[in-house]
C-alpha cells in the first residue's frame, strides 16, 4: 500500500475511454440487480390482495399488508452502515449485498405467518439497499463521464424490466387455474432468487474499481486494473487511446467512519445535502405511494381481479422504463439542472391533475393506467436522477456511504410512511381521501424540482473528481 501524496491520471484515463463491449458487460452485471429487485417488489405488490385471503396465516387487513411493504422499504440503505470502518472492497460489498438479498428472497418463499414474512422482507431490504449504494457508486466510477448520466438513468430505470417480468409472471403464477393460491406467490420469490444466483456468476468478470483502489492507497493495483481495461477496450474498438492531459494529486485516507461522512455531507456540502434529501424523499413518497398500493387500488375501486393486475402493471412499467431511455441523454447534453427540475415539477403537476380526475370518478382502470404511464414516463427519469445526483456530487471516499445515507433517510421521510398511509386511504374506500394523498405526493415532487433549480449541480460531462474534489484535496469553496 502506498503512503503519502500521489499524482495520478487514473480517473481521466477511465473517462476518456470509448464505449465498448466491456462497458456493456459492466451495465449488464450491475443493472441486472435492479431488474431482480423490480421483479420481487412487483410480486410483493401484486400478492398484497392474496395475503388478505382467509387462508391460514394470511394478513387479513390492508394495514398488515402495508406493514410488510413498509418494513422492506425501511430496512433498505441500512446495511451499508453496519460495517463503516472496514476496508471492504466494492467488489466484495457487491457480493455480500446480493447474497443477503438472495437469502431474504428464498426465506420469503417459505414464510409461514405475518411475523415471518415481515422479518424476511427486512433481510431482503437490507441486501438490496446495500446493492443500491454499491451499484450506483460502481457505475459512476467505471463509466466515462460524457455518458455517465444516461447510463446511470438507464440502469436505474431497468428496475421496471423486472416489474414487467413480475407482472407477466403474476398472470400465470397467481392464477388458481394453474397453481394453488398459497403456492404461486412462493414460486415467484423462488424465480427471483434463482436469477440472483446467476448474477453472482456474471459479476466474477467485473474488476475492482480503480478509483476505489486509488483512494485506499493501492495505486499499483489501480494501475494494473486500468491497464487491463484499456487493453480490452482498445482491442474491442480497434481504436488507439489518447493519453489524458489531466492529473490529480491525492493523499489516500482509506475507509472513513460516520463522523467523516456526516461532516463532509452536511458540513462541507450543506446545499447538496438539502438537494439530495429533497430529491430522494420526493420520489420515494411518490413511488411507494402509487406503485406499492397499485394492486389494492385496482381491486378496491375498479374491481380488477388479483390475477389480472399484471395486465395493468405491465404498460405502467413500460412507461417507467422507456422514460429514462428516451430522455436520459438530455441529462448529459441539455444538462442536469434543467432536466431534473423539469421531470420533477412536470410529473408533480400531472399527478395532481390525475388525482382530481380520479376523485370526480371519470377514470376507468384503463384510463387510470394510461395516466400513470404518462406521469411516470417523466417521473421515472426524475427518480433515477435522484440516485445519480447523490452518487456524483460527493467526494469519492464517501460516495457509497453517502448514497446509502440519502437513500435510507429519503426512504424514511418519503417512502416508509407512504405504503401505510395509502393503504389506509384506499382502505377507507373514499376517492376524496385518496386524492388528498396524491396531492401530497404532487407537492413533494414539485417542491423537489424547485430545490433542484436552487441548489442543483452542473455535473454533466465532468469527471467525478471535478464535480466533488476528493477529501484529500483542500478547496476554499467546495460548492
Amino acid at each position: 500500500m502506498s503512503n503519502g501524496k500521489t499524482k495520478t491520471d487514473i480517473p481521466f484515463r477511465l473517462d476518456r475511454l470509448p464505449w465498448s463491449r466491456w462497458h456493456v458487460l459492466v451495465v449488464v452485471a450491475l443493472g441486472i440487480t435492479w431488474i431482480l429487485d423490480g421483479l420481487e417488489v412487483t410480486i410483493v405488490g401484486v400478492i398484497s390482495d392474496v395475503l388478505q385471503k382467509p387462508l391460514r396465516w394470511h394478513c387479513r387487513h390492508l394495514r398488515q399488508v402495508s406493514w410488510v411493504l413498509l418494513l422492506n422499504r425501511g430496512s433498505r440503505g441500512s446495511y451499508r452502515f453496519l460495517l463503516p470502518h472496514r476496508q471492504v472492497r466494492e467488489e466484495e460489498a457487491l457480493h455480500d449485498h446480493l447474497g443477503t438479498y438472495i437469502v431474504g428472497t428464498v426465506l420469503s418463499a417459505f414464510s409461514f405467518n405475518f411475523a415471518s414474512i415481515a422479518v424476511f422482507r427486512i433481510i431482503t431490504g437490507l441486501g438490496i439497499g446495500g446493492e443500491y449504494s454499491a451499484i450506483n457508486s460502481a457505475i459512476d466510477e467505471l463509466i466515462p463521464a460524457r455518458v455517465r448520466g444516461w447510463v446511470d438513468l438507464a440502469i436505474n430505470g431497468s428496475w421496471w424490466v423486472g416489474t414487467m417480468v413480475g407482472s407477466a409472471l403474476s398472470l400465470y403464477l397467481l392464477n388458481p387455474a394453474f397453481f394453488p393460491i398459497d403456492l404461486g406467490w412462493r414460486l415467484s420469490f423462488a424465480v427471483g432468487a434463482s436469477l440472483g444466483l446467476a448474477v453472482l456468476l456474471i459479476r466474477r468478470y467485473l474488476p475492482e474499481s480503480p478509483r476505489w483502489l486509488l483512494v485506499h492507497g493501492r495505486e499499483e493495483e489501480a494501475k494494473e486494473v486500468v491497464s487491463e481495461i484499456e487493453n480490452k477496450v482498445s482491442h474491442q474498438t480497434g481504436k488507439e487511446l489518447e493519453e489524458p492531459n489531466k492529473t490529480l494529486e491525492i493523499n489516500p485516507i482509506g475507509s472513513v467512519g460516520f463522523g467523516t461522512v456526516f461532516h463532509s455531507v452536511f458540513g462541507r456540502y450543506p446545499k447538496r445535502a438539502v438537494l439530495g434529501l429533497w430529491l430522494m424523499a420526493g420520489q420515494a413518497f411518490l413511488y411507494n405511494a402509487i406503485f406499492f398500493t397499485y394492486a389494492l387500488l385496482l381491486s378496491k375501486f375498479y374491481g380488477v381481479p388479483v390475477d389480472q393486475t399484471g395486465l395493468y402493471i405491465f404498460p405502467f412499467a413500460i412507461g417507467n422504463f422507456v422514460g429514462p431511455l428516451l430522455i436520459g441523454k438530455l441529462f448529459d447534453t441539455f444538462g442536469r439542472k434543467p432536466m431534473i427540475a423539469f421531470t420533477y415539477i412536470f410529473s408533480g403537476v400531472l399527478l395532481a391533475i390525475t388525482g382530481y380526475l380520479f376523485m370526480i370518478g371519470v377514470l376507468s382502470a384503463i384510463t387510470q393506467t394510461l395516466a400513470w404511464v404518462v406521469i411516470f414516463f417523466f417521473a421515472s427519469a426524475g427518480a433515477s436522477s435522484a440516485y445519480l445526483t447523490v452518487s456524483e456530487v460527493f467526494p469519492l471516499e464517501i460516495r457509497a456511504m453517502a448514497i446509502a445515507l440519502f437513500y435510507a433517510v429519503g426512504t424514511a421521510i418519503g417512502g416508509v410512511a407512504a405504503p401505510s398511509i395509502f393503504g389506509a386511504l384506499i382502505g377507507s374506500g373514499s376517492p376524496v381521501n385518496v386524492f388528498y394523498g396524491y396531492l401530497v405526493g404532487a407537492i413533494l415532487m414539485a417542491a423537489a424540482g424547485v430545490v433542484e433549480i436552487a441548489f442543483g449541480v452542473k455535473a454533466e460531462r465532468k469527471s467525478l473528481e471535478e464535480v466533488a474534489a476528493p477529501l484529500s484535496e483542500v478547496i476554499e469553496n467546495p460548492y
